[in-house]
């Protein structure tokens, strides 16, 4: 196909960053075994750290950003697809070091492609994305290190946002009793309608500075960081599994060991980008099966078309949404 189509791709000009919509042709695009046909894409943090160079995400120039895409298969040479196949794709490095998803067509390897759960159509695929793969992610990761429903209450810090919707969502729907923390006082019924048992707000939480506090949690997801990942070490009861899914408060980390060689607490890495694919295809089953969000019309309640995209950028940066944002490209 050499006809022109539309991409948001981003340059690099001096130390800058110049993010723009232009008409490429496949000969512009990463290579690949599959070309889709895209219909809808998603707004995440990473995406807007990269479109507004708040975060050096692009390891190069030019690059079509967007880490998540859904839509069908215009044509492949890899024999598990055919032209029609519903497919989505989520991180794997799309959006990062491969032309990604805000484009009409996106390519990319064959093993990086996801037939669209049963049930599910592009739009819901990316209502869910990379934020409902990796509170999905997250959840599958501490239930194979002991995490169960009756176990006690698991934490979600930064809850009103996608990641923290979807875990909130998906664990009260597993039967876990959800602590949700979050700095918007505004979004607690949002997240009493989502599961959530008990709601924290942030600016109300008491640290505490001893190596080990009162030990409150089975375990954590948590999409902060700093201070926050912190305290979560220090109160997590024995044995309980932490996921570290973001940095949307900072990315370092001010503990000691004794939460870990003295209650056997475990801190998860989440790295939704490069899950192996048996385990990815595994958690699609899942966000598929029992982790299907039953509220997915409350945290995807915002759907922006491929024009505005640019306007989406600071919202997400100065965390003035909550839940999800799709992006309608065809």
């Amino acid at each position: 196909m050499d006809k022109p189509f539309t991409a948001y791709r981003i340059h690099e000009v001096g130390k800058g960053i110049v993010a723009r919509f232009e008409e490429i042709t496949l000969d512009d695009l990463s290579a690949g075994e599959v070309v889709i046909r895209a219909q809808y894409s998603s707004v995440n943090y990473k995406d807007a750290l990269a479109a507004t160079g708040t975060g050096r995400i692009l390891r190069r120039f030019p690059l079509v950003a967007g880490i998540d895409v859904a839509g069908t298969v215009a044509s492949s040479s890899d024999r598990r697809y055919s032209k029609g196949d519903k497919v989505l794709v989520t991180g794997c490095g799309l959006g990062e070091d491969h032309d990604g998803g805000y484009a009409e067509y996106v390519r990319v390897p064959g093993a990086w492609v996801i037939p669209l759960p049963r049930g599910f159509d592009a739009f819901k695929a990316m209502a869910l994305g990379t934020a409902g793969f990796t509170a999905a992610l997250a959840i599958q990761r501490m239930e194979h290190n002991g995490a169960r429903p009756g176990g006690g209450p698991i934490v979600v810090t930064g809850a009103s946002g996608g990641v923290g919707s979807f875990a909130v969502n998906m664990l009260a729907g597993r039967g876990y009793e959800v602590v949700a923390v979050t700095g918007k006082p505004a979004a607690q019924d949002y997240l009493r309608q989502l599961g959530a048992s008990s709601i924290l707000l942030r600016d109300e939480i008491d640290y505490g500075s001893r190596p080990l506090e009162r030990a409150r949690w089975q375990g954590a997801i948590d999409n902060v960081g700093g201070d926050m990942l912190a305290w979560l070490t220090r109160t997590t009861d024995w044995w309980g599994s932490i996921a570290a899914v973001g940095l949307a408060g900072s990315h370092e980390l001010r503990t000691t060991v004794m939460p870990f060689i003295l209650r056997g607490v475990n801190l998860l890495g989440i790295n939704s980008m490069a899950t192996p694919r048996k385990l990815r295809l595994k958690v699609w089953n899942r966000i598929a099966g029992d982790l299907k969000p039953a509220k997915l019309k409350q945290i995807a309640a915002t759907t922006v078309p491929f024009d505005d995209l640019p306007q989406v950028f600071p919202r997400v940066l100065e965390s003035r949404h909550q839940g999800r944002i799709v992006v309608k490209i065809a």
